[in-house]
């Protein structure tokens, strides 16, 4: 159950209207009071022997009269407005119980206190199945204002109660840091367009997806431009820039003018003294980007995410999950047709994952962010499949330990953002993965090679070698062994070395997992016939260190 404070000026004239009105997209059905301050105000929806428009007018006035006797002394902000919307699996409920959950919330936004008959005036409207809208005044009726400073938080613990009490599906509780929801009339408008999204949410996403490709200031706007977004920067007198807003072209209001985003409502994070600060961190000059394959590269950050969820302090946590979110936002950009659909759902779904009121230091984070900069600067250089999958992979491993992270600090709706997410990320990982382990496996080695390698596998990791010998994707791992040792590699050797960059403990499927790694080890540049003895005595002579502790497997995950 959603309920959503709006406060205004003036008279409470123009929201009975609209209350008892058609509604923007005659979606106003049947509306029609269930509940007032005194069980029996005026309803323009039951008066059927009046004009609707005569009963309108006293239902307001009736409403207005506490503000109307302060005259001039009356506060600024006099109207009170919260639209309750249930969720669409939850069953309809009737007016009466409508009415009783509009009693709670008045009471717990301390503007009816129950059994304070000198309260604040409201009604509560029902126009349609699954939402009722409360409209009040605030003054109350023996002239002083409602003690309200903490409304918002005290009708969200008890929407949450009602939710328990009525069997409504339970919302996540928030920690203030969601982005702000799309409006109802915005959804109708998007819907009225054909539009999959409303404005606000395309518009997030493109700045998103901008923040995260821009290296500087002067190409995050060229960017979001070149997106087919309009930006209008805010300019001081100084000539300094110290803010912007986006729209859509075509997105007017009733006057034919562009509806303006600044960043900052689109969400906290995208104002741009926020922006500033992440590309501060991704800027060429602090660092640089070893010429490579940035498909490893970034890979290799994106492993390096768990141990830092675990291991690190909690800004470089979350800057590591900003990052991560960043780059979901990209990826999209340069996978396969088949699998962009899910990667956007799991960057979206992600988007609220990424923050909490923790600090993030971004600048822990600039490796992932610049290796997954150049991937999206030039896809098709390095745009084998292997490469997709494998980052998936890891990013798959990544959003599980943000599910736990966030998990352990509270964030509810963070981790079920993260736990969304994984559903998307699994789909698309098996559209990109199979038809490169298919692939894999028809170039598999003779009988005799792939008996050595398993050899191999028994010695490096016992405990797993039954599972990964019985596994689909064994002929792709000895594809790729038998491919490292044709450019050089010692195969025995670089098996240890998969083994020993991350557990196994946590994966789906070890096969895949050590697929993966053997890969990108193996174009790696071969050691010499010394350094490769040398490796295989200390094989058998150090002791592995310790894994990073274990987390349960995050639902949905697999590998």
């Amino acid at each position: 159950m959603i309920p959503k404070i709006i406060t205004g000026k003036g008279s409470t004239r123009r929201l009975i209207a609209y209350l008892f009105g058609k509604g923007d997209a005659n979606e106003h059905v049947d509306p029609h009071l269930v509940a007032s301050w005194n069980d029996f105000a005026p309803d323009p929806g039951r008066s059927p022997h009046r004009d609707p428009k005569e009963v309108e007018k006293q239902l307001y006035t009736q409403l207005d009269q506490p503000v109307a006797m302060l005259g001039r002394q009356a506060p600024k902000t006099t109207v009170w407005h919260c639209p309750v919307r249930a969720a669409p699996e939850d069953p309809i409920l009737s007016d009466a119980q409508w009415a009783e959950i509009a009693r709670r919330i008045v009471a717990a936004a301390c503007i009816a206190p129950a059994g304070d008959n000198e309260a604040c005036r409201w009604v509560a409207v029902r126009h349609a199945d699954d939402h009722i809208h409360i409209a009040a005044t605030l003054v109350r009726q023996d002239g002083r204002r409602p003690r309200r400073d903490y409304d918002i938080r005290a009708v969200q613990r008890e929407a949450r109660q009602i939710e328990v009490d009525y069997g409504l599906r339970r919302l996540k509780p928030g920690d203030g840091t969601a982005a702000k929801r799309p409006t109802s009339k915005e959804h109708f408008k998007a819907k009225r367009l054909g539009q999959d999204a409303t404005s606000r949410e395309i518009l997030r996403r493109r700045v998103r997806r901008a923040m995260a490709a821009a290296s500087a200031e002067t190409e995050f706007f060229v960017l979001l431009e070149a997106s087919g977004v309009v930006v209008r920067p805010k300019t001081e007198l100084s000539g300094d820039v110290s803010g912007y807003s986006v729209s859509l072209p075509g997105d007017v209001n009733k006057q034919g003018e562009p509806i303006w985003y600044a960043g900052s409502t689109l969400s906290g994070d995208l104002s741009l003294p926020q922006v500033r600060k992440r590309l501060a961190t991704t800027a060429p000059e602090p660092v640089t980007v070893q010429p490579g394959n940035p498909w490893h590269q970034a890979t290799a950050a994106a492993e390096r995410v768990p141990h830092l969820l675990t291991r690190s302090d909690d800004g470089v946590a979350q800057g590591q999950l900003a990052a991560l979110g960043g780059a979901l936002d990209l990826l999209s950009l340069t996978a396969p047709a088949g699998a962009r659909a899910e990667l956007e759902r799991a960057a979206v779904a992600f988007e609220r994952a990424t923050r909490s009121r923790i600090a993030a230091d971004h600048a822990s984070a600039r490796a992932l962010r610049r290796s997954v900069q150049a991937i999206w600067n030039d896809p098709v250089r390095h745009g084998d499949g292997a490469g997709l999958a494998m980052l998936i992979d890891a990013a798959l491993t990544a959003v599980a330990y943000a599910v736990h992270w966030h998990r352990t600090r509270q964030h509810a709706q963070q981790e079920a953002a993260a736990e969304q997410a994984l559903v998307h990320l699994q789909a698309a990982y098996a559209q990109v993965a199979e038809p490169v382990l298919v692939g894999l496996a028809h170039r598999s080695p003779g009988l005799q090679s792939k008996r050595r390698y398993a050899h191999y596998l028994q010695e490096a990791v016992p405990e797993h070698a039954p599972r990964i010998l019985n596994d689909r994707a064994w002929d792709a791992l000895a594809t790729v062994l038998a491919e490292a040792e044709t450019a050089g590699h010692n195969a025995s050797a670089l098996l240890d070395q998969a083994v020993r960059q991350r557990t196994l403990d946590d994966a789906r499927s070890p096969a895949r997992a050590l697929t993966w790694r053997i890969h990108r080890l193996g174009q790696r540049h071969a050691p010499g016939p010394q350094a490769q003895a040398q490796a295989a005595t200390a094989r058998h002579t150090v002791q592995r260190p310790t894994t990073p502790p274990l987390i349960p497997e995050a639902k949905g995950q697999q590998r």
